[in-house]
């Protein structure tokens, strides 16, 4: 019980520090009274009805929910909000949640709901659809679309074979006042657990102090870094790859001038993290949530990732459709239990002392 609500206090702070995607309809965050929760998990429970707790955005999500009603017949409601924030307070409504289904931006915070018992295991036909390294070793919870941490930079500033092989060559001197990170991005915060997780916590509280002492420029989030980038500011910086991809879609890859470097050897800064589903084990609601999570792994839903998102496909096949997108077999992320992400709030509390959020 006392490992339980620090787990919930660890999601609960990290939420406080990642801004919430979207805000949630009032009565839907009502969970006062545990008449109130068991009553709502009754009648998500009820015939081909569904509640999804969804950690992605609902300009994102909800024209694929659409599409997941057509495709199955169910009848879905959907709870915007964190991750982190949805996690939490998943781990506290315990067996009472009226939730069928949890949809998460990052496989950390499904790790944690699946180590507290509270995730259901998911049938091998869904589970083989998938990688290994981009489920849950126990089989509770499965990626849907995956992102890779990558470089972005400035062709003006630094040739490709002049560009770092590792992120600890960005903490040496050729590299001062040249790069850029959003240290309170949730993403960056998954990246340093990845750090955590493979080279130890000294290490990765080392390389945080390296980073900051040889003058690297904090951003609020990934876009802003590309922005630096495209405009001189800065020579290199740390972001996820598809947000160049949504750019270069947007406006025409003859108008970004910045192009992107996939660090090679399984370094802490190629981690590829994933969003992924998981089934709520005291949701009522199994047979419709193992619908659902058949429906994100189609042909149909992970095309739209591809196309939407610029993500990786994680099933199905599929292939993305953007031509100059390494394929994911191609790249040399570290390995790692994508799980053991759930450790965010040690990578918060190391970040705070470092002086970085």
């Amino acid at each position: 019980m006392r490992r339980h609500r620090r787990l919930v206090t660890a999601l609960a702070g990290a939420a406080l520090l990642i801004p919430a995607v979207a805000a949630c309809g009032s009565e839907e965050q009502d969970t006062a009274d545990d008449n109130g929760s068991a009553e709502q998990a009754d009648e998500a429970g009820e015939g081909s009805e569904l509640l999804i707790y969804s950690g992605r955005n609902e300009e994102l999500v909800a024209p694929l929910i659409d599409r997941l009603e057509e495709a199955t017949g169910l009848e879905v409601t959907v709870r915007y909000g964190d991750s982190a924030e949805l996690a939490a307070q998943l781990l506290e409504e315990g067996e009472r949640t009226p939730a069928g289904l949890f949809l998460s931006q990052d496989a950390g915070a499904l790790g944690a709901l699946a180590k507290e018992g509270l995730l259901e295991q998911l049938p091998e036909s869904a589970l083989e659809e998938v990688d290994p390294a981009f489920r849950a070793s126990n089989g509770e919870w499965v990626g849907v679309s995956g992102r890779a941490r990558v470089l972005v930079y400035d062709p003006e500033q630094v040739e490709e074979s002049e560009l770092p092989d590792s992120v600890h060559e960005l903490t040496e001197p050729q590299w001062k006042d040249k790069v850029g990170y959003a240290p309170a991005n949730a993403s960056f915060q998954a990246f340093v657990t990845g750090m955590r997780i493979l080279e130890g916590d000294d290490a990765t509280r080392q390389w945080l102090t390296d980073l900051q002492e040889n003058g690297a420029r904090q951003y609020d989030k990934n876009g802003p870094i590309l922005d630096a980038a495209q405009s001189g500011e800065i020579a290199v910086g740390l972001v996820n790859h598809y947000y160049w991809y949504e750019r270069t879609d947007e406006f025409g890859e003859e108008s970004v001038s910045t192009r992107l470097h996939y660090l090679p050897g399984g370094d802490p800064g190629a981690l590829i993290n994933v969003a992924g589903i998981g089934v709520l084990a005291h949701g009522g609601q199994s047979a419709e949530a193992q619908e659902a999570v058949e429906f994100f792994l189609s042909e149909e839903a992970q095309s739209y990732f591809a196309e939407e998102t610029k993500e990786y496909p994680l099933a199905a096949g599929v292939v993305s459709p953007e031509e100059n997108l390494p394929p994911l077999e191609s790249l040399e992320a570290p390995e790692i239990d994508l799980t053991d992400l759930d450790s965010l709030q040690q990578t918060l509390e190391m970040l705070q002392e470092v002086g970085m959020v």
